[in-house]
């Protein structure tokens, strides 16, 4: 009797042993000392709030810059099976239908969305959640015109008026992502029936084609140091332009076309990716980027707007940031059915 009273109390500890080590096990695999967010290059965020979450979490997380907005998406989409990321941060409403269309976020119902207005949320399944947004518009250098003797131009039509012949730089759509979301903005402005022949107005103005926002905005803009000095850039810039100069400035030497719906409003997103081991950190991460602290340093890290209406703007840039009174409007569905037909025309129109 004894014995098999042994024996029991035997089989009792070895199978609580057991019990234990599962749960070790599964604690282990659930949890990660690394969380990897996919972005774009234009990405950045202070050292100082990224701690914030690496010390509540007791996680570094690592940035994996994979060029443009467009080629980041492409990245995470070939790479869906074996993701490189738990998430992928800075997909716009111009790609966002290409991401839901290959499913490769989650869905997940942050409680942060009851501070973001219903105009910022475009996917109601909750996979990309918005986390910033700006207005891609025409930037003008002020001295130039004023030299010149040149009014800026009021709206989009205005560039194809012969004084604003060669004066006009733009980024590729087809490489770009705030080229793309000024193809968009004519688009919206001209409808799809009209918009190429502005395109073709535009390259008899001797507009320039460049492939990206830096050769544009640093190498080919007049105010950089370029020839050219109109640049499709956001209305974001001006409070950059003083943010950064060298010699402390009051007002900034570049202002922005507004008018007539002709800026186009790009939100960013933020997703989890299918695949990833680390899903609650990835939730926890994707609060975080909604968080007052984080969306609070984004404008002058990225120039852009956080979407949450808790978060203040820095004076500098609630100063001199311009806000169009009303964008041009490209539906999610028009964009997601259209977007590659749009570019190939364009294509044959400005670059043939």
């Amino acid at each position: 009797m004894i014995e098999e009273v042994h024996v029991r109390i035997k089989q009792i500890l070895i199978l609580t042993l057991l019990i234990l080590l599962l749960v070790a096990c599964g604690q282990g695999a659930d949890e990660s000392t690394t969380l990897t967010v996919m972005t774009h290059d234009s990405f950045q965020i202070s050292e100082e709030v990224v701690a914030i979450f690496e010390q509540e979490h007791n996680i570094e997380v690592q940035f994996l810059q994979s060029g443009d907005a467009g080629t980041m998406l492409n990245q995470a989409i070939l790479s869906r099976d074996a993701p490189l990321a738990d998430v992928l941060y800075g997909v716009d409403n111009t790609f966002l239908s290409r991401a839901l269309a290959e499913d490769i976020f989650l869905a997940y119902e942050s409680p942060r969305l009851e501070v973001i207005p219903d105009e910022f949320e475009l996917d109601d399944q909750h996979r990309a959640l918005p986390i910033d947004y700006g207005d891609v518009c025409l930037n003008y250098e002020i001295a130039y015109f004023e030299d010149a003797g040149i009014d800026p131009p009021l709206d989009l039509e205005s560039l194809t008026q012969p004084q604003y012949e060669s004066l006009l730089v733009v980024q590729n759509p087809a490489t770009s992502s705030p080229g793309l979301a000024f193809l968009l903005a004519t688009i919206g402005h001209f409808g799809s029936d009209g918009y190429l022949d502005y395109w073709a107005n535009l390259r008899t103005n001797d507009v320039l084609v460049v492939n990206d926002w830096e050769t544009a905005y640093y190498g080919e803009f007049s105010h950089s140091g370029g020839t050219r000095p109109l640049v499709v850039s956001y209305g974001s810039s001006p409070p950059a332009e003083v943010y950064f100069a060298e010699v402390e400035l009051f007002e900034p030497p570049t202002g922005v076309v507004t008018a007539n719906t002709s800026c186009f409003r790009q939100i960013e997103f933020a997703g989890i990716l299918q695949g990833t081991t680390n899903e609650r950190l990835a939730q926890a991460w994707i609060d975080f980027m909604l968080s007052v602290e984080f969306q609070e340093d984004m404008p002058l890290n990225m120039f852009v707007f956080p979407v949450i209406t808790e978060a203040s703007l820095p004076p500098v840039f609630s100063l001199h940031m311009v806000i169009p009174d009303q964008t041009a409007q490209v539906s999610l569905r028009d964009i997601a059915d259209n977007r590659d037909a749009w570019i190939d025309a364009w294509t044959l129109t400005v670059l043939r």
